[in-house]
């Protein structure tokens, strides 16, 4: 039915040519921006995706921005810690130059104050972005990576790198414990305070000997020597002693010295300030030929004693924590010397510190060493005073809390090689000097290493996503343009065939002409 009110052929031509122009728009669209979800209403729940991802990789973006930031910190300060390190090494061959006493100590010594000041130069200027990792104690963190929950939430994640304080800082020693407190972190000789002779000689054994018969063997070790003498006719005990007090002078063992002065009876000496000497006797009748007393005291197992240092020991705990500000303070006589510890030392570092800070005094006479116990592990700081007169002076540690540290090269600027004992400390001090930057270099390595592994990792997962997000959003640009030409011409075709429709009610017209 034909009809002048509805052109029902033209309404169908308009609704097909409409939907092409709509595909048109959409498709000039996508060629125009690229993109096959432009915005939300191209495809909401894609786009949200795409968004939240876009937002990661932003994310990812500053994230790479700030390794590289903290890579570059780090290569500032890993190189200053080489540096340093070099110096040291430096250093450390003028010290053991500074050994023989046929040299001119006082250049050497310019020569040591020099490199000790750019050791400090390095130091200071080891920064960038205003930012030192080779001073203070405070951890960085860096930021390194976006953490999203299945929940949604984002949380950030650091890598932490250690500050290596190589300042010559002294510290500044904490609020002090009560003597009992103190006694946990270490005692003196097993007690809280200890008293020990200056000077005093040393340990004395004194061994007695009775004559058995002709053909009797005596014999004994000493610091891992052994003599002996089998008596002969005419003998007696004086002859046994005079034969063995010639075999040990004969040995010449470094800090031991004998008396064969009373009758029946020897006397063996050790003046070593940091070596205990073991010491056995035997005999064919065993009761003949015993260690007696130990300065003056009586032993219980009487063919076997030990000639202690004559040094008096720090015996720091094995149990006991050692946290940073934890503070320590070697008292002699009326003298004090301090170290604070910093982040993550233990009694060992501690042991060190004070040995430093002793030595650094160069009080004369004063020397001391660092020893461990290899059987159970402990740390002692020996202290021994060679320039007394054999009074009794007070050997105490005291023990405080929340100093500030002592920087990692305490005790550099007071190396003093121009006499014999500041030229023996020097040389076990500058080791510790060396070993604290050669593990602040390392710690610095250990983190660079971390940090670019991160960076690489940040990278590639930023190009993943990236590359997630174009597989999701992006147009197809070959098909696009097939598209395009395709619908150009539905739109053509669609065009004449709504000019059709619309001249149909025309042809109504000639049916009353």
């Amino acid at each position: 039915m034909s009809s002048i009110l509805t052109n029902n052929g033209a309404m169908v031509a308009l609704q097909t040519l409409n939907s092409i122009n709509s595909d048109l728009s959409k498709t000039q669209s996508m060629i125009s921006t690229g993109k096959d979800v432009a915005s939300a209403k191209d495809n909401s729940s894609v786009w949200a995706i795409s968004k939240v991802m876009e937002s990661d990789v932003a994310g990812f973006n500053a994230i790479s921005d700030s390794l590289a930031l903290g890579e570059s910190t780090l290569a500032v300060a890993s190189e200053a810690a080489e540096t340093v390190t070099d110096l040291l090494t430096q250093i450390k061959e003028k010290v053991v130059s500074a050994q023989e006493e046929n040299v001119d100590r006082d250049k050497i010594q310019t020569d040591i104050d020099a490199l000790v000041g750019q050791v400090k130069s390095v130091i200071g200027a080891a920064q960038f972005n205003g930012l030192s990792l080779v001073e203070g104690t405070e951890d960085v963190n860096i930021l390194s990576s976006l953490d999203r929950a299945s929940n949604g939430t984002v949380t950030a994640s650091d890598i932490t790198v250690k500050r290596q304080d190589l300042s010559t800082s002294a510290g500044t020693f904490g609020t002090a414990l009560s003597d009992a407190a103190s006694a946990a972190y270490g005692t003196v000789n097993g007690t809280t305070n200890s008293d020990f002779t200056t000077d005093a000689g040393g340990t004395e054994a004194i061994m007695g000997i009775t004559y058995g018969s002709d053909g009797d063997t005596y014999s004994m070790t000493i610091g891992g020597h052994e003599v002996s003498y089998t008596t002969a006719s005419g003998d007696d005990a004086d002859s046994v002693r005079d034969a063995l007090a010639s075999q040990i002078n004969a040995l010449g063992i470094e800090g031991i010295s004998v008396d064969a002065s009373t009758s029946g009876k020897l006397s063996v000496l050790n003046t070593n300030a940091f070596s205990d000497v073991a010491l056995t006797a035997d005999s064919t009748t065993s009761t003949n030929f015993e260690v007696e007393e130990i300065n003056g005291v009586d032993i219980t197992d009487a063919n076997a004693a030990t000639l202690n240092q004559r040094a008096a020991t720090i015996d720091f705990s094995t149990s006991a924590g050692v946290n940073e500000g934890d503070s320590f303070k070697v008292t002699v006589g009326s003298s004090s010397y301090t170290y604070v510890a910093g982040k993550d030392e233990n009694m060992e570092d501690v042991a060190r510190g004070l040995k430093t800070a002793i030595d650094s005094a160069a009080t004369e006479g004063v020397t001391t060493a660092v020893q461990k116990d290899e059987t159970t592990g402990q740390w002692k700081l020996a202290v021994d005073d060679d320039n007394g007169d054999g009074t009794s002076t007070t050997l105490k540690l005291t023990v405080g809390t929340g100093g500030e540290a002592s920087g990692g090269l305490f005790g550099l600027d007071n190396i003093d090689v121009t006499t014999n004992d500041g030229a023996d400390a020097a040389l076990g001090n500058i080791e510790t000097l060396i070993s604290n930057a050669v593990d602040a270099a390392s710690e610095f390595g250990s983190a660079q290493g971390r940090i670019q592994t991160q960076s690489t990792f940040i990278s590639n997962l930023t190009d993943a996503l990236t590359s997630g997000i174009g597989s999701m959003v992006d147009a197809d640009m070959e098909e696009a343009s097939a598209k395009l030409q395709a619908l150009q011409v539905q739109q053509q075709l669609g065009v004449q065939s709504l000019s059709i429709a619309n001249q149909a009610p025309q042809t109504i017209l000639s049916l009353f002409g």
